[in-house]
């Protein structure tokens, strides 16, 4: 009983996957990654008072958003067309974009462990990681009219 119990799982876990929407998960995941750099930009700008502890949640939250950023899964063949901003030069350039989001990823695991506790060594960290969206946009996201 118990196998069947795990193989009918299995199956709904499998059929559940098949029917995702990559151009939705991967917008999701990235609306997610702007909201947690908005959190902590005023800082970085002066706009707001430094606090260690939202920084680091939201480098947390960075690094835990980057490890959801599966490129196979997110970008795979059939998902350049529809209601996306992503540029052709993804899937002609796979490597270079596989190697773009390892950067974000590494950085922003980076930046976690550096745990910065004040705003310049913040900055720092901060700006490691958010050097990666603005390059990566540059060559593989349409621009915004």
């Amino acid at each position: 009983m118990r196998t069947l119990i795990l193989a009918i799982a299995a199956l709904a876990l499998t059929g559940s996957s098949a029917f995702a929407d990559p151009i939705a998960d991967r917008k999701a995941i990235m609306k997610e990654r702007g909201r947690l750099v908005g959190t902590v930009a005023p800082m970085v700008k002066g706009e707001k008072p430094f606090d260690a502890a939202v920084a680091m949640t939201a480098l947390k939250g960075l690094s835990e958003n980057a490890e959801k950023f599966d490129v196979d899964v997110l970008f795979p063949a059939g998902s350049e067309t529809g209601d996306t901003a992503a540029l052709p030069a993804i899937w002609q350039d796979m490597t270079a974009f596989k190697a773009a989001a390892e950067k974000f990823r590494v950085d922003a695991a980076a930046a976690v462990a550096a745990n910065p506790q004040d705003l310049e060594a913040f900055k720092t960290q901060f700006n490691a990681v958010t050097t990666n969206c603005g390059s990566c946009h540059e060559k593989f996201r349409m621009k915004k009219e």
